[in-house]
């Protein structure tokens, strides 16, 4: 079993940044994939980054890669995403999920946390 709490959301001018963290517990295995998904209003949640629990391969979507970076802490069992020259369209929930290996489909990751809001105004 694994838990996730998600924060650092909050309300941003387009072109500023933001970091949100993502600190889990429980159980991990190396084959883990800690990925970030966002949901905005009328949207389906989409992927927009993953790490690898072990080693630093990263994954993005097209539509955050250059602006968006993913890292990790293992000591402290925490994931982040710094958020840059944030756009109004990236205004979702931001949500932390954790699978078992890389997928851009969120139905392949088993734990979740309860999302964090991401506002960016124009």
């Amino acid at each position: 079993q694994v838990q996730l709490v998600e924060s650092g959301g909050g309300l941003v001018q387009a072109g500023g940044s933001l970091r949100l963290s993502c600190a889990a517990s429980g159980r991990f295995f190396s084959t883990y994939v800690m990925g970030w998904f966002r949901q905005a209003p009328g949207k389906e949640r989409e992927f927009a980054a993953g790490i690898r629990w072990s080693g630093v391969r990263t994954y993005y979507a097209d539509s955050v890669k250059g602006r968006f970076t993913i890292s990790k802490d293992n000591a402290k069992s925490t994931v982040y995403l710094q958020m840059n020259s944030l756009k109004p369209e990236d205004t979702a929930v931001y949500y932390c999920a954790v699978g078992n290996g890389y997928s851009g489909s969120d139905s392949s990751y088993d734990y979740w946390g309860q999302g964090t809001q991401v506002t960016v105004s124009s």
